[in-house]
């Protein structure tokens, strides 16, 4: 059995929460829906959240007083590594998470 890691478990959930509320606000066209999914491998962790929308997700640089344009910086500052995959229709978010060795 693959356990994740209790040092990843938390930004894996933050990140998740912050990629998807990003692909339900911005990037699900009106009756169409977004998908997340987890890849697990010995050393890493893959989040990937797909959506139909058209645009390009861009890291903002909010002030203080912004209530809002924090979530990809959020991933980037917490993820090993983040990027955007461009589809035909649509595109996917990801960020990966190092595993912890196991002993």
């Amino acid at each position: 059995m693959h356990t994740v890691g209790e040092s990843v478990e938390h930004p894996i959930e933050l990140c998740a929460s912050e990629l998807a509320t990003n692909a339900l606000l911005h990037g699900v066209p009106p009756g169409r829906e977004f998908a997340v999914r987890l890849d697990l491998t010995d050393d890493l962790v893959r989040l990937e959240v797909r959506d139909s929308g058209d645009g390009r997700p861009e890291v903002q640089h909010a002030d203080e007083s912004s209530c809002s344009g924090r979530g990809l910086f959020l991933v980037g500052e917490l993820a090993a590594d983040f990027g955007i995959d461009q589809h035909v229709v649509g595109k996917t978010v990801w960020a990966s998470f190092k595993r912890p060795a196991t002993p």
